[in-house]
């Protein structure tokens, strides 16, 4: 069993900066791939960044050059870096561990709302 736990979500303003992570209740990233989704009210979940267990990373054109994902090991965290912060990233973002064989793990979501 692993738990997922996300912070660092909160209020900012366009064109602001935030980072989110993810705290991992024991070492998985070595055979997990790592990622984050978002959701926002009415709309379906949205993959924002992944990393698998090589370092490789994938993200989609909407958030492309503004977000980072990156993972410390010996923290057992993954971190969401956000730049350039629009409103239409507002969504409760959320952290997964994904396997293609073991189960996935979900965290519990941190919102995230970008405004004025």
């Amino acid at each position: 069993q692993v738990q997922l736990v996300e912070s660092g979500g909160g209020l900012v303003q366009p064109g602001g900066s935030l980072r989110l992570s993810c705290a991992a209740s024991r070492t998985i990233f070595s055979i997990y791939t790592m990622g984050w989704c978002r959701q926002a009210p009415g709309k379906q979940r949205e993959l924002v960044a992944t990393l698998t267990s090589s370092g490789y990373t994938n993200y989609p054109d909407s958030v492309k050059g503004r977000f980072t994902i990156s993972r410390d090991n010996a923290k057992n965290t993954v971190y969401l870096q956000m730049n350039s912060l629009k409103p239409e990233d507002t969504a409760v973002y959320y952290c997964y561990a994904e396997h293609p064989t073991l189960r996935d793990y979900w965290g519990q979501g941190t919102q995230v709302t970008v405004s004025s």
